[in-house]
């Protein structure tokens, strides 16, 4: 049964992954540095690579904030959303401006990329606990 809640976490992280984006895509893209065409989409797309990371990553995560929510005990709604609020703010999204520090990459896409960290782990917090 365990299996089945990190897989619907993992889902659920994944699916808040898909809004954020759509909703930031045009912000994002000119962040990265990805070349558009006239209607407005990547010139160089395509790839089925990047989902198949994303999801093999959200297993990941997933799996491993079960794990220590279940060290942790915390088992209540509050406790599963403070928890993955914290697991992204704290500790994903600093190691991750640090990267984008050195590798001279635009603030403004840390701060998208950092908002996904942190509400995508909210949720798969938030699911962990609902199951």
């Amino acid at each position: 049964m365990e299996y089945l809640n990190v897989l619907a976490a993992a889902v659920a992280g994944f699916a808040m992954g898909a809004l954020w984006y759509m909703t930031l895509a045009k912000p994002w893209m000119k962040a990265a540095g990805i070349q558009v065409s006239a209607d407005g989409k990547p010139q160089v797309s395509g790839s089925p690579l990047p989902f198949v990371v994303a999801g093999i990553a959200m297993l990941l995560v997933a799996g491993m904030m079960r794990h220590v929510f279940q060290m942790a005990q915390m088992d209540t709604v509050l406790e599963g959303l403070m928890g993955g609020f914290g697991i992204g703010l704290f500790f994903i999204v600093p190691w991750m401006a640090m990267n984008y520090a050195y590798a001279m990459r635009p603030t403004m896409l840390a701060v998208i990329d950092g908002g996904y960290a942190v509400l995508g782990c909210t949720v798969i917090g938030l699911v962990l606990v609902l199951f």
